[in-house]
This record gives structure tokens, C-alpha cells and sequence, in this order.
């Protein structure tokens, strides 16, 4: 039988209360299934040192800081730290069920990979605002559930949240590019290129907090949209038309309430209907009616941020002929 040993791989940035919750979940799993951790600091003002050190008896945890380089960085510096045949890597805002560790090994053993991706829920301890931009971003009325969904049967977009990759992709791949934004997805292609085998994981969930207020969720969504075009133009033949939906879904609902001036009520209906259902399906999900006005928010803020950021970097790449960097100069460090 295979076996593996993992090094869990988490960047942290001034958050110690979230490593608190995030290293108390693993402590409750449910199974015997050795492995590490290792916490990277990434130049944090506020340090979770003691934090981890509190954990050091309970725990297989190893905590090291380092200038600031972002989160990529910060997880190839804790890959290079790392004794695990297999890297695991999350987010620290993220909680795990009981059940998370075992699921991976089980998947692994069974049918061995060299990279998976997990999906992401939200737990029910959340606030309303987080359920309702979990809601956002993984329901399949705004992103086709397109996070939690395989691409095709053979390749899955791996994201950051809840990763992983076996040292052997990582020393081949060198890790995450220099890269602030889509730096996940842009290991993603590369990983696909050099013919590693990767898929989706849909039992292995993890709780993601999104610690966000709408105003912080649409520069994140305004940041995901401009870095798209970029990646689409890094990796040829992987753009798709699905990328200009949320561009297309904000000009439509300007135009929209424009001609509702001139008594043309049907555009507008429209999209009406749309957020009516984006309201049911979210009470629904969550059982919480403040939940499902949130989403409506959630979503509009989604689309708008989204929208917005990938037309600018279209604009920029093919009408005014920028290059990558001049495009988005703060994705790059």
C-alpha cells in the first residue's frame, strides 16, 4: 500500500487569531495519519509565534518567519522546509472537518495523483456576510460552480485555499511563480503542461472564513478579474467565453435600467428574476432569510469587482497593446 507522509504548507499574514482556530481543527481529526505543518510568516507585524508554540506539544508544527513576499513565496519557502512526500497547502483562514485528513489519504492511496484540488463551504458558525459571499463565490448561478467543479475530466484549476501537489511536481515546477494575484492558477497550467495528473477532490472540503467586508471583497473580485486576461494571454487556447459573463452581466444591467427611463421593462425584469433567485436559493442553503440579501449583495459586488477588473485588462492588452506587466504592474513583485 502507499504510503505518504504530508507537510501542510500555510502562509499567514498578521493573523493569529485565525491560525488559532485553523490549527485547533486539526488537532480534531479523526484519524492517526501522520504529518507536519508548517506556518510561514510572511513579514507579519503581528506574530503568531506563540500561538504555534502553544500548539508544539499537541502538534507536529513547525513555525518560521521571513520577509515579505507574498503568499507564493511563502509557500515555496515552507515547501523547501518541508520532510512531507506530499504538500498540502491551504489558506489560513480556513477551518477543517474532522474528516479532512483521512479523505485525502483515502483518495491518495486509492487512486494516486500528482496534484488535487478541494472545494470550499461555509460553516454554519459563519457570520451572515461570509455564508453569503461563500454563497458568491461557489454557487453555480454566478461562477457555474466552476471552484468546485473539474474542468474536464482530466484537469482541475487548482486553487490555494485547499491544494495539493507531491514534492516531485514541486521540485519539477519550482513551486509558485512570482505572482500576487492567479498565481494558483498559474501553477495550475504549468502543472498541466509538464503532463502531471491532477483532479478534483469534491470530498475534501475545508470551511473558508473569507475574513472580508464587501468593500474588501470587490477590490479581491477587481483583482481576480484584471489577473484573468493576463493568465488567458500567459497560456494560450485557455481562455473562454465564460470569463467575459460578469463584464457582460454589469453592462447589461446598466443598459438595463437605462431603457427602464423609457418604459422598456423587459431587460430589467430580467435581472430582477435573476437576483430574486439568487435570494431563494441562498435562504434556502443557509436557512436564514438575512443570508439570502446578502447574496444579492454578495453577487452584485462580485460581478461588478470582477467585471470591471478583467474589461480594464482587456482594454489595456489588446486595444492599447500593453504589456503584461505595464497591464497590471502590482500582480508582478
Amino acid at each position: 500500500m502507499l504510503q505518504l507522509f504530508y507537510s501542510f504548507i500555510i502562509p499567514v499574514y498578521n493573523r493569529p487569531d485565525e491560525i488559532k482556530e485553523l490549527l485547533t481543527s486539526f488537532l480534531e481529526q479523526e484519524s492517526n495519519i501522520p504529518f507536519e505543518i508548517i506556518l510561514v510568516e510572511d513579514g507579519s507585524s503581528i506574530s503568531c509565534k506563540s500561538v504555534v508554540e502553544s500548539f508544539s506539544k499537541q502538534l507536529n508544527v513547525h513555525y518560521y518567519f521571513k520577509e515579505n513576499s507574498g503568499p507564493g513565496l511563502s509557500r515555496n519557502y515552507g515547501m523547501q522546509k518541508a520532510k512531507g512526500t506530499y504538500f498540502i497547502i491551504l489558506d489560513s483562514d480556513v477551518l477543517l472537518p474532522k474528516d479532512y485528513v483521512k479523505i485525502v489519504n483515502d483518495k491518495l492511496v486509492t487512486a494516486y495523483v500528482d496534484a488535487f484540488g478541494g472545494v470550499d463551504m461555509a460553516h454554519c458558525s459563519f457570520t451572515a456576510i461570509q455564508k453569503a459571499i461563500n454563497f458568491a463565490m461557489t454557487s453555480f448561478l454566478t461562477t457555474g460552480g466552476l471552484r468546485n467543479t473539474a474542468d474536464s475530466a482530466d484537469f482541475f484549476q487548482l486553487r490555494s485555499f485547499n491544494m495539493g501537489i507531491s514534492k516531485e511536481v514541486f521540485m519539477a515546477t519550482k513551486g509558485f511563480s512570482k505572482q500576487r494575484f492567479g498565481e494558483d492558477i498559474e501553477l495550475s497550467h504549468r502543472i498541466k503542461k509538464m503532463e502531471f495528473s491532477s483532479c478534483l477532490f469534491s470530498d475534501a472540503v475545508v470551511y473558508h472564513k473569507r475574513r472580508a467586508n464587501f468593500n474588501q471583497f470587490y477590490k479581491q473580485t477587481f483583482n481576480f478579474g484584471r489577473a484573468r486576461p493576463i493568465l488567458n494571454k500567459m497560456y494560450k487556447n485557455t481562455a473562454k467565453i465564460t470569463y467575459w459573463f460578469p463584464t457582460v452581466f454589469i453592462f447589461g444591467l446598466f443598459v438595463s435600467v437605462l431603457l427602464s427611463f423609457y418604459g422598456i421593462l423587459s431587460f430589467l425584469a430580467v435581472y430582477i428574476l435573476y437576483f430574486l433567485l439568487v435570494f431563494v436559493l441562498a435562504s434556502v442553503k443557509e436557512k436564514n432569510i438575512k443570508v439570502g440579501f446578502l447574496s444579492i449583495v454578495a453577487v452584485f459586488t462580485q460581478f461588478l469587482g470582477y467585471g470591471i477588473g478583467f474589461f480594464r485588462s482587456q482594454v489595456r492588452l489588446h486595444i492599447q497593446h500593453k504589456s503584461i506587466k505595464e497591464t497590471f504592474p502590482k500582480m508582478f513583485y
